[in-house]
């Protein structure tokens, strides 16, 4: 979401920028775009969650279901998610058979279904942080366009775009194992394209405002 908010409120900005010659309409497109760009996330994250939990909920009253016209063929489906993770046929069978007896429900709905409290979301909170961390990542191009010479503000957005590109890619990169240069790397290149992309559009239908 932060990666978002960088690179669509800098790739509009320096849009804007390369067809203006003074800052207010910069800074109200760039205004209007975080303002858009946060809620159409938080929207979007509440639809896929909210999305995602209903097709959940019918899952598991299907599952309520089949546990109960068949419960054995939907033990013998379970001994057979247990055999295929590596377990023997006969001790499958009978982990399979104490789990439905101490929770038949609960363990078709982690083990058939995948379906955990982890993976669980709530549509609420992944709008909020949908939005909240795509306004965090827009508000950084917002203060250069505030704070920046107009003249060649689209090399101070693109500057200082790519310099948070680096900074959040690296630390992504950090908290998550993997490589820092790949990261980098990647989030520069299509970082840098976009905002060139939207350059050349300010440029072509540029007028003097």
């Amino acid at each position: 979401g932060a990666n978002d908010g960088i690179i669509s409120i800098s790739s509009l900005a320096i849009g804007v920028a390369a067809a203006s010659s003074t800052r207010e309409p910069i800074v109200l497109a760039t205004i209007a775009g975080l303002v858009a760009g946060a809620l159409s996330m938080a929207a979007g994250e509440y639809v896929s969650v909210s999305s995602q939990t209903d097709t959940e909920k019918a899952d598991i009253e299907r599952e309520k279901i089949e546990l109960k016209e068949m419960p054995e063929a939907e033990l013998n489906i379970l001994a057979q998610i247990y055999e295929q993770r590596g377990l023997k046929k006969e001790t499958a069978r009978q982990v399979a058979l104490e789990l439905t007896e101490k929770d038949a429900l609960g363990a078709h709905i982690r083990d058939e279904l995948g379906i955990n409290e982890i993976s669980q979301a709530n549509p609420i909170q992944a709008a909020l942080a949908s939005g909240a961390s795509f306004t965090v990542g827009g508000v950084l191009p917002m203060l250069v366009v505030i704070f920046a010479p107009i003249i060649g503000m689209e090399y101070w957005l693109y500057g200082f775009t790519t310099i948070f590109l680096v900074i959040l890619g690296a630390s992504s990169a950090r908290i998550g194992g993997s490589s820092v240069t790949k990261a980098i790397i990647r989030i520069t290149i299509w970082g840098t394209i976009a905002m060139g992309l939207s350059a050349l559009v300010g440029y072509i239908f540029g007028v003097n405002v």
